[in-house]
């Protein structure tokens, strides 16, 4: 028996970076249709290499084998605005159950700021310890509520958490509804569009709980 949950923010005309306009209508043209336009890292969404010019690898490239696979889900609720996530926050449990080829993905409560300027300004960030640790330990996919696993606001240290984790980490960003999980270990499935030559991707991204 399994429980599926749906981690994926809802893409609307008042989200930052996405636009949604009317392209056909069933009494014009005989069908709804729509053009949309978005930006590639915004709502919930996955980072490739090329995004930071770690390598040339693009979203496409990706093997499809990397968007699959155990995860363990991590509460930092508690650590608050603008925080460092690091290897401590890691219940020891998971340390010791964690095998290369795992996910984590960091419950911070933080999709409640979606398209506000505390959700961009004030994110809870990866730490270099912990994008360190994580290539290390093959971490596979790494998923964080905040639009980003570092600072937007600060070039050096955004530019240096993604280009660790880039290296070997897929990097899934925007996720929401952790708190209807109630297992700290799930299967995750993050699909990005598959874009030709993409620096990055809205995703599609669930979690899977079995019983």
């Amino acid at each position: 028996m399994s429980t599926i949950v749906d981690l994926t923010l809802t893409y609307t005309d008042s989200f930052t970076g996405f636009s949604k306009e009317i392209s056909r209508t069933i009494d014009k043209d005989g069908w709804n249709a729509s053009t949309l336009s978005f930006y590639s890292h915004c709502g919930t969404h996955m980072d490739a290499p090329l995004h930071f010019n770690v390598s040339n690898q693009t979203i496409d490239q990706i093997p499809v084998s990397n968007f699959v696979g155990k995860a363990w889900v991590v509460d930092i609720r508690e650590l608050g605005a603008k925080g460092l996530i690091r290897v401590d926050h890691i219940p020891q449990d998971v340390l010791e159950s964690f095998q290369k080829g795992d996910s984590l993905v960091f419950w911070s409560g933080w999709s409640q700021y979606v398209n506000t300027a505390k959700y961009r300004d004030d994110l809870p960030r990866i730490s270099e310890e912990l994008a360190q640790w994580c290539i290390v330990n093959g971490v596979k996919m790494l998923g964080v509520e905040p639009p980003s696993v570092a600072d937007v606001n600060n070039i050096d240290e955004v530019t240096n958490i993604h280009q660790i984790l880039l290296e070997g980490v897929v990097i899934i960003e925007g996720l929401t509804n952790l708190e209807k999980l109630n297992s700290s270990c799930i299967e995750l499935i993050a699909l990005p569009l598959k874009i030709g030559g993409g620096d990055g991707s809205p995703a599609r991204v669930i979690a899977i709980e079995k019983y």
